[in-house]
This record gives structure tokens, C-alpha cells and sequence, in this order.
């Protein structure tokens, strides 16, 4: 394959870190971050999808909840892979409980950290989304007398589920415009910006180059801030017809825990469908969740281009032979070219790299 091939055309996903981005491929996944020395350092995993394993997995709907919880687990996987590379010390010490679960479970202390990480990412996901808009739906139907005496008015229980789907937009909005005003997050929604630039590059069939991708918007059908915001809007309409008649706090609450995977399976083949689709109807639909993105993605200058290029190069077709490396074995990189398909690193620069 000439070094200037384009590649595939598949569905690509992706996912902004620090100073890099990491792109998934049908069968790997590549991570690239650039050092402030100007070197990009390069990490490549392979990985089995679920569906592969079982069947059943890759079903409508279920294959929606799988992958929430498999890119929750990888994302945050991905982001401590990421920090190590970067060569920076980001770990702190691990707390007494981590220690003491680790030695009762037998695991290895990242993972319980990381585990624990988890966690505390779904409870708090779970307080802002779930528990706070409860919280204004009862609050709400105090104010206009819905309660227990009253569910017969059923225009009560749709305003209270209205105000409450209105919340968890509000409470989204407001998350990332606050998250968007931190120095740091702001260039990562660079790298943000430049991953949908290269999968949009990919897409058209075009050779992967900064030239390329930099005319394309940063704003892409696909991407996890429009599922978010599906999210937000399937469960308000399924709450219009299931549960709108319970007035108290906690039951609204265990309902909308109850049937979070439900909603994250529907709105997960929403997104496929509104993003593989492309007439009047799924370019309206598919608007409020590309203006989102305004808030998490940014124009990315060429050097970020290049990053998410390294990372789609690589996950596509593999590390470029005779790469230099890194103690760890991650990849160095000095230019986007040396990971396009079919480089080959002369052996010199390879071996002098190494000994450096």
C-alpha cells in the first residue's frame, strides 16, 4: 500500500486527552500524546469487541448498554494511559481503602484505584443526572399540589416530567460551558475538535493529512456529547409515559435508576440512526446535538491534527515497522508521515533513538 493511501472507510470512535487523542478501531485501539519536547508517543492495544464473544451482545439495544459501560471503563483507562505517557508524574497516593480492597481482593492496586474511580464517576453522573432532577420534579410538584391525592391530574405529572428532562439539559449545559472556561479542559476540547476533523478525513476517503482534515467542521454526528444530550431527551419522553403519575421523591428516582440501561439502548440506536442517515428529518434531529458540541470542541492547529492522525493511522494498520521506542514500548514519532501504512523506520535512526 503506497504511503499515501487513504484508509478504510469504518466507523471510527474516538476520545480527546490530555495533550492527545485516542482513536477505536473494529479491533484496536490507539492512543497518541505529544510531549512538550515535540516527540508524539504512541500506544497500541488490541481488543476483542463483546459482541464477537457472545452474540447476544451485538443485539439492538443491548449492544447500546454494553457500550456505555465498556467506553465508561476504557475512557478511564485510556485517560491514566495517557497521563503516563506524557511522562509526567499525575498519580497520587493510593488512600488506606484502596490498599485495604486491594489486599482483600487480591488485585493489584491500579486496578482497585481505577475501579474505584469508576465508581465514584457513575455516582456522580448518577447525583447530577438522576438525582438532582428528581429532586426538582418533587419540589415542583409540591408547588402545584401534586402529590399522592392528586395523580388523577395528569397534566401535573407530564409538567413535573418536563421540568425534570429540562433540568438534566440545563444541569449538561451548564457542566460543560463550566468545564470549557478551565484552561487545560479547553485544549483538550482542541484535541477534541482535531479527532472529529481526522474521522471526518477518514470518512470522505481522503488521505489522512492536516491539509485535509482542517477544512471539515468539529462538529460530528457521532460524537458522545450528541448522545448525551439523546439521552437526556428519550428518557424525558419515556418518563411522559411510565412513572409520570408517582409524585414522591425517591420512587421517581429508583425508576429513573431502574430503567437508565433501557434508555442509554434506545438512545444508542438513535444516534447510529440519526448518524448513518441523512435527509430532512435526521439532519433537524441530528442539529441540537451538533450545536452542543460547540461547547466541547475547538479549533485545533495543525500539530493537534496531526496527534489524532497518528492515532487513527495506527489503529487502522498497526505500529510502522522499526519504530523507535520508549522503556514502557510505546512508540516515538517525530511526524505524521511515519505513521502512515506502509512506512518502514530505517534501521539507524530506530537503533540510535533507542540508545539515546
Amino acid at each position: 500500500m503506497s504511503k499515501n493511501a487513504s484508509c478504510p472507510r469504518v466507523d471510527i470512535g474516538g476520545q480527546a486527552v490530555m495533550e492527545g487523542v485516542m482513536m477505536k478501531a473494529p479491533d484496536a485501539i490507539a492512543i497518541t500524546v505529544r510531549r512538550p519536547d515535540g516527540n508524539m508517543i504512541v500506544q497500541r492495544k488490541e481488543y476483542t469487541p463483546a459482541a464477537k464473544k457472545h452474540k447476544w451482545l451485538g443485539w439492538p439495544i443491548i449492544r447500546g448498554v454494553v457500550n456505555m459501560g465498556s467506553m465508561l471503563a476504557m475512557g478511564m483507562s485510556t485517560l491514566e494511559d495517557s497521563m503516563k505517557m506524557l511522562g509526567e508524574d499525575f498519580e497520587e497516593e493510593p488512600s488506606k481503602f484502596e490498599k485495604w480492597l486491594a489486599e482483600k481482593l487480591g488485585k493489584n492496586i491500579d486496578k482497585v484505584v481505577m475501579g474505584v474511580a469508576i465508581v465514584l464517576a457513575v455516582i456522580l453522573a448518577v447525583g447530577l443526572f438522576i438525582g438532582i432532577p428528581s429532586g426538582v420534579e418533587w419540589l415542583t410538584g409540591k408547588l402545584i399540589g401534586f402529590d399522592a391525592a392528586a395523580q388523577a391530574d395528569s397534566w401535573k405529572g407530564v409538567f413535573v416530567t418536563v421540568v425534570g428532562g429540562l433540568t438534566k439539559v440545563i444541569i449538561l449545559i451548564g457542566y460543560m460551558f463550566l468545564c470549557g472556561l478551565v484552561p487545560d479542559v479547553r485544549r483538550t476540547f482542541q484535541y477534541h475538535g482535531a479527532e472529529h476533523k481526522t474521522v471526518y478525513c477518514n470518512e470522505n476517503d481522503l488521505p489522512l493529512t492536516p491539509e485535509n482534515a482542517a477544512p471539515f467542521t468539529t462538529l460530528h454526528p457521532r460524537c458522545g456529547t450528541a448522545f448525551m444530550l439523546i439521552v437526556m431527551v428519550i428518557s424525558m419522553v419515556l418518563f411522559l409515559f411510565v412513572g409520570r403519575d408517582i409524585a414522591a421523591w425517591l420512587p421517581r428516582f429508583l425508576l429513573h435508576l431502574a430503567l437508565l440501561p433501557v434508555v442509554a439502548g434506545v438512545s444508542y440506536e438513535v444516534l447510529k440512526g440519526l448518524a448513518h442517515s441523512d435527509n430532512w428529518f435526521t439532519r433537524i434531529a441530528r442539529w441540537p446535538g451538533l450545536q452542543m458540541q460547540r461547547l466541547t470542541t475547538k479549533q485545533p492547529d495543525k500539530k493537534m491534527l496531526e496527534v489524532a492522525i497518528v492515532s487513527m493511522n495506527v489503529a487502522l494498520h498497526g505500529m510502522p515497522e522499526g519504530a523507535p521506542r520508549t522503556e514502557e514500548g510505546w512508540a516515538i514519532l517525530t511526524s505524521y508521515k511515519q505513521s502512515e501504512p506502509g512506512y518502514v523506520f530505517p534501521a539507524e535512526d530506530a537503533a540510535e533513538e533507542n540508545e539515546a
